[in-house]
């Protein structure tokens, strides 16, 4: 039973903490952004950059591609 006691004492303690935190939070502004959601569709993604010189990596895979292309048409 005294464990029980001690199980609910440290639970408190634990979700005072959580308050606390959360508390601390709002007075620091953390949730005070209210424009940025609104409008965040609205953002361009980044360009994808295309690789103008494939690497010679890529070359061998396409290469094997083609290989196997060949295979398997014989």
């Amino acid at each position: 039973m005294s464990a029980m006691y001690m199980l609910i004492a440290f639970s408190l303690i634990i979700a005072t903490g959580f308050v606390i935190a959360f508390i601390w939070a709002i007075n620091s502004g953390q949730y005070d952004d209210k424009y940025t959601p609104s409008v965040r569709i609205l953002f361009d993604d980044e360009p994808k950059s295309e690789n103008v010189n494939p690497s010679k990596k890529n070359i061998e895979k396409k290469e094997d591609v083609a290989l196997l292309k060949n295979e398997q048409q014989k």
